[in-house]
Formats: structure tokens, C-alpha cells, sequence
């Protein structure tokens, strides 16, 4: 790696609010904000509005969008394709 081009790369805590969810990893991202951590160590924090702990797909919770009932009020309204 050429030095002196590239961000840091250290710990930094991800902080899911939504979900009281955080985890610790590694990233070039930085924060003014920092938490103490599990160990005892002080690490720079990042919120996120939304992570594996409360995304739709992971947590198994995803709507099922009614489109069968969106098309036949759709046709109820406008009337069916073609029947001009």
C-alpha cells in the first residue's frame, strides 16, 4: 500500500438504536461521539438508523404487499384494460 493515501483503520462501534443492537469492528469511518465498550476501552461510536437487528429481511418481519387487492380496486375504479 502506498502511504500516507488511505484513512485510518481502527475500531469503531456500530450503534443500531432502533434496536438497541451495537457491535464492534473494524472501519475507516470516524465519530466525533464514543462509548465504552463491553472490555473497558473507549472506541469512536456511529448510529445507524437501521442494521441486521431491525432490517424487514433479517429479522423475518417483512410485509406481504396486497397487490392482487391493489389490481382489482384498481380495475374496479378504471375498469379493466381494453374493455373500451
Amino acid at each position: 500500500m502506498k502511504p500516507g493515501i488511505h484513512p485510518p483503520y481502527g475500531p469503531v462501534v456500530f450503534r443500531d438504536r432502533a434496536a438497541d443492537y451495537a457491535f464492534l469492528t473494524r472501519s475507516t469511518a470516524t465519530s466525533d461521539k464514543t462509548v465504552e465498550w463491553e472490555d473497558g476501552n473507549t472506541y469512536p461510536v456511529i448510529d445507524v438508523e437501521i442494521s441486521s437487528a431491525s432490517h424487514p429481511f433479517y429479522t423475518e418481519t417483512a410485509r406481504v404487499l396486497d397487490t392482487a387487492g391493489r389490481v382489482e380496486r384498481f380495475e374496479r375504479r378504471y375498469g379493466k384494460r381494453g374493455a373500451r
